[in-house]
C-alpha cells in the first residue's frame, strides 16, 4: 500500500520469518554463533527459548540457511505429535521409503539405517523442532531414546528445540531428567535494546530498498521500543501500522503519534494502550485508508 510513497520495493515489516531480513543484534547473534558451534560439536540437544514474537523460527531458518552441506536437516515446524507420529514426520524429512502400514520396529529400523546411511556419506543429521514446548513428554522420551544412536566417533541424529520458556518447566519433569541432562548448549533469545531497535529498523528499512533519510524520528523509536517492549514482531507489527497512517496523512516521516496510535491498535502493546480490535483497529485503518484514497484522488 505505501511502498511506493516511501521509495520501498517492498514492504519491510511484514512478521513472516525472510532470511534476508535477520537482524544480527547482540542476541541473535549469539545465538546464531551458538547453534554453529553446538552444531559441529556433534553431541547432545541444543535448546534455544525466547518469549513470543522474539524471533526464534527466523533464527531456526537462517542457522539451516548457513549450516553448511555437512549438514542434512529435518525441521518439525509443529511437533504436537504423539511418539509413532512424530517418527513418521521425522522418516518423512529424511526421505525415508515405507510401507503404508509399517509397524514400529520397522519405522525405527528404516530411520536407523537412513541415519547410518547419511553418516557414511560424512553427513550430520540434525532434527530442529519449533515450538518444542508443545512436545508431549512421551514424544520428547522417544526422541531422547533415538539420541543414543551413534557410531564410534559421534551421535547418529542431534536435536535443537526451540520453545517459548515453557519448555524449561516442561523438561523438568522427572521422567524426562536424562533428556535435560543431555542439553549441553543452551541459549535465550532476549528483547532488542532501545539502540537495537534503530538499527532494527534501518536495517529492514535498506532491505526493504529505501534510501532516504531518517524514516522513523526519534521519537517515534523511543515510543516503538516503550509499546513492543523489545518484542521484534511487535515491532514490526506496529511500525507497519504507523507508516500506513503516515502514508494516510500523505507525510515523509513517521512521529511518535503515529507510533502511539499504532501501538493503541495493537493489543499486545507493552505501553497498557489496549483498545479493542473492534473499538480502535477498525476506525484507525479505515481512516487512513480513507485519507489515502482522497489523497490518490
Amino acid at each position: 500500500m505505501y511502498s511506493k510513497h516511501f521509495g520501498l520495493r517492498e514492504a519491510p515489516f511484514s512478521i513472516t520469518p525472510d532470511t534476508s531480513y535477520f537482524f544480527t543484534s547482540p542476541h541473535s547473534q549469539e545465538a546464531l554463533n551458538t547453534l554453529l558451534v553446538a552444531a559441529k560439536s556433534g553431541e547432545g540437544f541444543i535448546k534455544i527459548t525466547g518469549e513470543v514474537g522474539t524471533g526464534k523460527t527466523l533464527l531456526c531458518r537462517k542457522f539451516i540457511s548457513t549450516i553448511g552441506p555437512d549438514f542434512v536437516t529435518a525441521y518439525i515446524p509443529n511437533p504436537y505429535l504423539e511418539p509413532r507420529t512424530l517418527m513418521l514426520a521425522l522418516a518423512d524429512e529424511l526421505e525415508v521409503s515405507l510401507e503404508r502400514d509399517v509397524d514400529q520396529h520397522q519405522l525405527l529400523k528404516s530411520i536407523t539405517n537412513r541415519l547410518m546411511e547419511l553418516a557414511r556419506e560424512g553427513k550430520q543429521v540434525l532434527l530442529l523442532l519449533d515450538e518444542a514446548q508443545a512436545i508431549p513428554t512421551e514424544s520428547l522420551e522417544a526422541l531422547r531414546l533415538l539420541t543414543n544412536l551413534e557410531t564410534e566417533k559421534r551421535k547418529l541424529l542431534q536435536i535443537v528445540l526451540f520453545g517459548q520458556p515453557e519448555l524449561n518447566q516442561h523438561l523438568q519433569a522427572n521422567s524426562i531428567r536424562q533428556l535435560a541432562q543431555r542439553i549441553t548448549f543452551h541459549y535465550h533469545l532476549g528483547p532488542l535494546s532501545r539502540d537495537d531497535i534503530e538499527y532494527y529498523l534501518a536495517h529492514r528499512l535498506r532491505v526493504a530498498g529505501y534510501a532516504g533519510g531518517r524514516l522513523f524520528s526519534r521519537g517515534a523509536i523511543a515510543g516503538l521500543y516503550k509499546s513492543s517492549g523489545g518484542i521484534p514482531r511487535l515491532v514490526n507489527i506496529m511500525a507497519n501500522k504507523a507508516l500506513m497512517l503516515c502514508y494516510g496523512e500523505g507525510k515523509q516521516q513517521v512521529t511518535r503519534r503515529h507510533v502511539n496510535l499504532a501501538a493503541s491498535d495493537t493489543v499486545a502493546s507493552q505501553g497498557g494502550l489496549r483498545w479493542t480490535w473492534m473499538a480502535a483497529g477498525v476506525s484507525l485503518l479505515i481512516a487512513a485508508c480513507g485519507l489515502t484514497w482522497a489523497l490518490t484522488k
